[in-house]
């Protein structure tokens, strides 16, 4: 019997990542989440894994032993930082420099696995398409740090490209932008998703990239209303468009939270949450919107891991 994949979750939010891998099988190691609602959310739905909080704490206290150095790595480090709705200051923006802290992680975890004879770990990173033009080329400096590179990474073109390889002296990497309306959810919400991994035993071109494309139900039509992609920017007024739905009889309605939770592929009400002490049935909407919104697409997730658990059990 093969012992279950161990994963690690840093910026785990309501942990789209461990809800789309526990039908795999998979057990999580530990969480990293320093929000207040979020982490409210993971004591309340995960409440026998442990919430480290400040991810940029955790490379230290895996090389010393501390904490399990897992067999997975899973990050949605911030995307404020690169997001067109954002600042866009990149990795001068103490967010974006999350994403540096996150190469550190994986090196760390590395670090422990070979000591311990236990093969690298496999990385598995989102984030906007925004950080593809980031001004300080975020993404190539992200790269350069995963593939073990002395220097940024350099796009050939003025931008980087939606999918792309990366055969570096430390780890291999492969990159692709993946659009959540394309696995079974009712939104367009695309996102950067890495692979990487210095494991000899997989690709992770062939876990993120398919010779025959993607088997996926079609995109939905013009000819119905489809919400367009969530943010965290909540319920405001009707320019934040993400928040709202055009009816079939023309109306505009606001979308509830089980709403948003259904287009994330969550389970109906999985945000609401016991919150500063008041009842179930008082959780606000506004931090579920919140956090639903900063959330990864669970069954874009779902699909990646079963991709990464193919290719290691063959």
């Amino acid at each position: 019997m093969r012992n279950p994949i161990r994963y690690g979750s840093v910026c785990s939010g309501i942990e789209a990542a461990s809800v789309a891998w526990h039908c795999l099988g998979w057990q999580p190691a530990w969480f990293a989440e320093i929000e207040k609602f979020p982490s409210a959310v993971l004591a309340y739905r995960w409440p026998d894994i442990t919430n480290l909080g400040d991810m940029t704490k955790l490379a230290p206290a895996i090389r010393a032993g501390k904490i399990e150095a897992p067999d997975v790595l899973a990050g949605g480090t911030p995307c404020q930082a690169f997001s067109v709705a954002g600042l866009r200051n990149g990795l001068a923006d103490e967010r974006g420099q999350l994403t540096l802290a996150f190469v550190e992680l994986v090196n760390a975890i590395d670090e422990k696995r070979r000591e311990q004879g236990k093969s690298p770990v496999i990385v598995v990173w989102e984030n906007v398409p925004g950080v593809f033009s980031s001004k300080d080329n975020a993404f190539g400096c992200f790269l350069a740090g995963l593939a073990g590179e002395s220097c940024a990474l350099e796009s050939p073109g003025k931008r980087w490209a939606n999918a792309g390889y990366v055969l570096g002296p430390e780890r291999v990497i492969a990159w692709r932008v993946l659009d959540a309306q394309f696995f079974g959810v009712a939104q367009r919400r695309r996102r950067v998703f890495v692979v990487a991994s210095a494991r000899t035993d997989i690709d992770p071109a062939k876990i993120l990239f398919e010779c025959d494309g993607l088997r996926r139900v079609n995109p939905p039509t013009r000819k119905t209303p489809v919400p367009v992609c969530l943010t965290a920017r909540g319920a405001g007024s009707l320019d934040d468009r993400e928040t709202y739905i055009v009816t079939p009889d023309r109306r505009i309605r606001h979308l509830m939270p089980l709403e948003n939770e259904r287009q994330m592929g969550f389970t109906d009400n999985y945000t609401l949450t016991q919150w500063r002490e008041k009842k179930l049935s008082d959780c606000p909407d506004g931090p579920r919107y919140k956090a639903i919104g900063n959330s990864m697409a669970v069954p874009v997730m779902r699909w990646i891991g079963s991709r990464i658990q193919g290719a290691l059990h063959g």
